[in-house]
């Protein structure tokens, strides 16, 4: 037994809105630059669709991930090293700009500078590749909330062998929200792609990271992940990816996704698993199988051998009370209500998903039954709008029954808590029908409905004397250093603000970005009493500088008062 640490999150579905905050927080903090314009590195998708790219899961086109081959061994889907080198210069497997969308912006200038005239001028979509006019005809969620859903959803790839239980027509359809980063995987097939071996799995963290200086551009990462979390940055010729927020996981503080999540859906924290036993799992038989095999893979966190283990293999004793504490241990292998994204590519996903059970109550409603009844909720199960199968094609590869269990418990939780809120007296019986005890289920009730942010988010600092060695790590991050090449095209103000950036993408200047990062006032005038920086608050209080202050006022504190 090897044992090791992973960073991992669980993300609950019923709670997501689709308000694609945690996307457009990302996409400040990590890929607004240059070449970067199409990159998503968390984005949100809505089931039924396509996805992002458009059809990433269809395995069979874009061969991702690994596949069993006839001797039992795992080989990855695009082929071993013989099958790289004959296609080094020419990788076919790959998504054009067309399945991601051609990156646009407007032109503004025209609008606002336009004489008056009797037709009202417009701002016209221009390409940010080729600068030419363009028609907008795919996005990063051209089909959000089933806007595209005759088009486009029905030729979702998890609807297949169950079209006749989906109905597309608005009054009988169903929706909800998928939330997507990179998995960092405990058996990365985008590392096993890399012919420069520039891809790698944090030894501390299970983070996996891109080492920028190594990448050659050869993209055979980016067919390699069947997930394709990983993006090609046209104006350096590198790989970029999701890199976990490791600055603030290092200091103690979620990623910048978990930070903004309007609906508190998401969970971090660390789990242990034997590294042994990884390719055992990951290689089992029958897809079904997989679910559980990883699940196996994962250690228990109060057993004293992997206590012992754990020490032995330098695992601080701060990082094995994290891992008891952990969120997602309690979540995945206490409570089993979370499952893997497609466990079906044998890699070994680290962000898991509670599947959403939100409709069940409004199915028994209309049928003037109690809605929060227990018989009546398990019997809607099997009723559902989003049907148990199309969510079993996401997360248990095709097998049912799991993700039955599942929802059965998040049904027995509410129809449990109805009583005790009601102030009835609680009945046993309802957990024990899901195999649960009482306090069980109280407690994942207090974990996915009421946790605190310190629930939530259990992350565990990096050591003091690890410091030096990880200070070195995040020099592979591009937007935590820039080098000489990256200086050409993006500078240390954003995007535009480089050497050789003539002519902006954006609408600011090299001197408005430079202003804008450096000022300790508002750029466009007025006043503040210092910059706030919400990236970096731990949600605690209220941050220096968020309101302003009057001296004469008793109730509120100036600045040197707080100081």
């Amino acid at each position: 037994m090897k044992v090791m640490a992973q960073m991992a999150m669980v993300m609950n579905l019923d709670k997501c809105i689709g308000c694609h905050t945690c996307s457009v927080t990302c996409k400040q903090a990590w890929t607004n630059r240059s070449g970067m314009e199409y990159v998503w590195f968390n984005n949100v998708e809505t089931r039924p669709g396509l996805g992002y790219p458009r059809g990433y899961q269809d395995q069979e086109k874009w061969k991702g991930g690994w596949a069993l081959n006839g001797r039992g061994r795992l080989t990855l889907r695009a082929g071993g090293r013989l099958n790289k080198l004959l296609n080094i210069f020419s990788n076919p497997k790959m998504p054009a700009l067309s399945d991601y969308y051609e990156p646009w912006t407007y032109d503004y200038e025209t609008l606002l500078s336009a004489p008056a005239q009797k037709n009202f001028p417009v701002a016209r979509p221009h390409s940010l590749i080729s600068g030419k006019p363009i028609n907008i005809e795919w996005s990063a969620n051209w089909d959000d909330d089933l806007g595209g859903s005759m088009e486009h959803a029905t030729k979702d790839l998890m609807l297949k062998g169950i079209e006749d239980k989906v109905k597309f027509e608005f009054d009988q359809t169903f929706m909800f929200y998928l939330p997507r980063i990179c998995e960092h995987c405990l058996n990365p097939s985008c590392a096993a792609s890399c012919p420069s071996g520039a891809i790698y799995k944090r030894e501390e963290d299970g983070i996996v990271l891109v080492d920028q200086d190594k990448c050659r551009g050869w993209r055979m990462c980016v067919t390699g992940c069947p997930y394709k979390k990983i993006y090609f940055n046209h104006k350096t010729g590198k790989a970029e990816k999701c890199t976990f927020c490791y600055p603030r996981i290092e200091v103690g503080i979620p990623t910048v996704c978990a930070e903004t999540c309007v609906g508190r859906l998401r969970y971090i924290g660390l789990m242990l698993y034997d590294a042994d036993a990884v390719l055992e799992a990951a290689s089992v038989e029958d897809d079904h199988d997989l679910y559980e095999a990883q699940r196996s893979v994962f250690l228990d966190p109060f057993d004293p051998a992997v206590m012992r283990e754990a020490e032995r293999a330098g695992i601080p004793g701060d990082w094995v009370d994290a891992a008891q504490r952990s969120p997602v241990y309690a979540l995945i292998n206490t409570y089993k209500v979370a499952l893997p994204l497609h466990p079906e590519y044998r890699t070994m996903p680290m962000v898991w998903y509670i599947p959403p059970l939100s409709p069940v109550v409004d199915v028994i409603k209309d049928t003037g039954h109690d809605a929060e009844d227990q018989d009546n909720l398990f019997a809607a199960i099997d009723t559902l709008r989003i049907p148990i199968e199309y969510l079993a094609n996401l997360f248990t590869a095709g097998d049912p029954a799991p993700v039955d269990a599942v929802l059965r418990r998040l049904a027995a939780m509410r129809s449990y808590m109805r009583d005790i809120n009601l102030g009835r007296d609680p009945q046993e019986r309802i957990p024990a029908a899901v195999g649960m005890t009482e306090e069980e289920m109280y407690d994942m009730f207090r974990l996915l409905a009421i946790a605190k942010y310190e629930d939530r988010y259990v992350i565990p600092t990096a050591h003091v004397e690890e410091a030096h060695g990880l200070e070195e790590l995040a020099t592979d991050c591009p937007v935590t250093s820039y080098d000489d090449e990256l200086l050409d095209i993006s500078g240390p103000f954003g995007e535009g603000s480089g050497r050789g950036s003539a002519t902006p993408v954006a609408v600011e200047n090299f001197h408005m970005l430079q202003q804008r990062q450096t000022s300790e006032g508002l750029v466009g005038g007025g006043s503040s009493t210092g910059r706030v920086n919400l990236l970096n608050w731990d949600g605690k209080g209220v941050p220096p500088g968020m309101f302003p202050t009057d001296p004469d006022d008793g109730s509120a504190v100036d600045d040197e008062a707080r100081r």
